[in-house]
């Protein structure tokens, strides 16, 4: 069992530049270091203020120059929206700027603002992405491939710059389709799910669709690691509390305004934070998620990790305008109380093996 800090690099307003949103991600980077983490992973997306990263692979190269043994992760490329020749070969790049330290988080997306301007469906996104799950093997592992598909078409090609990790980067895959969650079983692939800010049920529901993709995978699930996406935040100020349950709540809205297509905006960039309908309270989400003491904060966390039994969990640690030197203070108390005290209790959960066996 092991953690890391997803970072999602949020604007909430213009009292916040992009240069500081960028500055302060980098920042939390070397902070997950120091505390003890074991992973960064950094968010993709486009041309608004849910997020300010558009390319998780350049934040992996440069935060690569900033540290030393934290392992850097996509979460995720949005594979539909690269060109695939030039994805595969930045990715062996990648790996070897990082010293053998990335791990490939890819998706399909589903915000179809960014696929507008892309000029790619959001409609064949599903069929690109399985594309992607036969081309990348091929490129990463083999001196010479080739790839004559639907959407991708590549020629006899060699990736100049080979990826350090033998046979290749752990790819980490996150998607709603069952489907696929399926195949990443069967090929031993990684997956990375959430409860968003919904509490214990949601996260039993979760198990079960996880067991029912292994049942029909026909794998044993034992190949593949499973990353679990969680807001949560311990401390005896309940101001502080406050803050990070807005800004989970206002990451909520805009993902889903973009996910149903009803974003909002005055000036074509900012977006309105809108409410979505039968959204919880703010109540209802510090009900959910493990925010409070630290010993809550463990207590929730340890109860969780036992229904789900995820092998990483990646904590938010950048959410809309959430105080830096706060956020910085948080990661070090994760890192001497929090982290110790969760794997001192769960040791290695049990792995991704179905309910039935």
């Amino acid at each position: 069992m092991d953690f890391g800090t997803f970072i999602l690099a949020q604007q909430r307003g213009y009292h916040q530049s992009s240069a500081e949103v960028i500055a302060n991600s980098v920042e939390q980077t070397v902070m997950a270091e120091q505390a003890g983490f074991s992973n960064a992973w950094y968010a993709e997306h486009h041309f608004n203020n849910y997020s300010l990263s558009p390319s998780p692979l350049m934040m992996i190269a440069h935060c690569a120059a900033k540290t030393e043994t934290i392992r850097l992760g996509s979460a995720v490329c949005i594979l539909p929206l690269y060109h695939a020749a030039r994805f595969l070969a930045e990715v062996g790049l990648v790996d070897t700027l990082s010293g053998g330290r990335l791990e490939l988080g890819i998706g399909s997306g589903y915000q179809q603002f960014e696929f507008e301007r892309f000029g790619t469906s959001l409609d064949e996104a599903g069929k690109i992405f399985a594309e992607y799950l036969d081309v990348i093997p091929k490129a990463l592992t083999q001196k010479i491939f080739e790839h004559h598909g639907q959407y991708l078409n590549i020629p006899p090609s060699s990736i100049a710059v080979r990826p350090v990790q033998d046979p290749m980067p752990p790819l980490w895959i996150t998607t709603g389709n069952p489907k696929v969650r399926e195949r990443a079983f069967r090929e031993g692939h990684n997956l990375f799910v959430t409860a968003l800010l919904n509490g214990k049920d949601a996260i039993r529901g979760l198990r079960e669709k996880l067991d029912g993709d292994i049942a029909n995978s026909g794998a044993t699930g034992e190949a593949s690691r499973i990353g679990f996406l969680r807001c949560a935040y311990a401390s005896d100020n309940k101001s502080e509390i406050d803050s990070y349950l807005e800004n989970a709540r206002f990451q909520r809205r805009l993902s889903f305004s973009l996910k149903d297509r009803r974003q909002q905006t005055d000036d074509g960039y900012m977006m309105k934070e809108v409410p979505s309908e039968n959204e919880p309270s703010i109540d209802e989400i510090r009900g959910n998620l493990p925010v409070g003491s630290v010993n809550e904060v463990i207590e929730k966390l340890i109860e969780e990790i036992e229904i789900l039994r995820p092998d990483h969990l990646a904590l938010q640690t950048q959410l809309g305008d959430f105080d830096q030197k706060t956020m910085l203070k948080q990661m070090e108390l994760w890192g001497d109380k929090i982290i110790p005290a969760v794997k001192k209790a769960v040791g290695e959960p049990a792995r991704n093996l179905a309910a039935a066996e």
